[in-house]
């Protein structure tokens, strides 16, 4: 019996060592993947967005302003946290379905589904509470001093009213689809 059990602890403390160490390559490339295609490179990579929201995008102050910072698309469209981020990820695995099948591979088949691609992300932002937004702009961070009058105004209803950013920003940063009142209606926004 001593044998044998000389024989197997070798044998069992390189298989849990392995074992180990392949968790860890595995692990290590599965969040290397994961950061990967969190990089505004990535999202663009397509030409549906390069082509389409993106150059919207450059044209706003999420992408140009006096002080430099920049959101790219991941901080806008990605949580940050790591459960909301692998269900967002998959969420866009139908992003990457629909590019295969080449649903929106023209400016034409682009805007005929803009409105539904739209609807579904402020959905989505409306449920997190806009997770994503409040990352950079809280109302406990907001210098309401610097602020103008309109603004802290509507903030002030906002946050008595449990409003979240994408009721009244929707648009911000892609331009509105037709048909965006719908939309908006549909995905339960308030814009008022």
């Amino acid at each position: 019996m001593n044998f044998i059990l000389k024989r197997i602890k070798p044998l069992l403390t390189v298989t849990i060592m392995a074992s180990f160490l392949a968790g860890v390559v595995v692990w290590g490339g599965f969040n290397w993947g994961l950061e990967a295609t969190n990089d505004e490179n990535f999202c663009i990579s397509c030409h549906e967005m390069k082509d389409n929201v993106f150059q919207e995008y450059k044209e706003t102050v999420h992408y140009s302003n006096r002080t430099g910072v920049r959101a790219t698309c991941p901080d806008c469209h990605v949580p940050k946290a790591w459960g909301p981020k692998m269900i967002r990820k998959i969420q866009a695995s139908r992003e990457v379905y629909h590019k295969i099948l080449g649903t929106i591979d023209t400016p034409e088949k682009f805007e005929a589904e803009r409105l539904h691609i739209a609807t579904r992300e402020w959905k989505r932002l409306k449920a997190s509470d806009s997770l994503e937004c409040r990352n950079c702009h809280d109302y406990e961070s907001m210098d309401f001093v610097e602020q103008g009058q309109r603004a802290v105004a509507q903030h002030s209803v906002n946050i008595e009213q449990g409003k979240t950013c994408i009721d009244c920003h929707m648009g911000i940063a892609h331009q509105l689809p037709k048909g965006w009142e719908e939309g908006a209606k549909e995905a339960g926004l308030d814009r008022h």
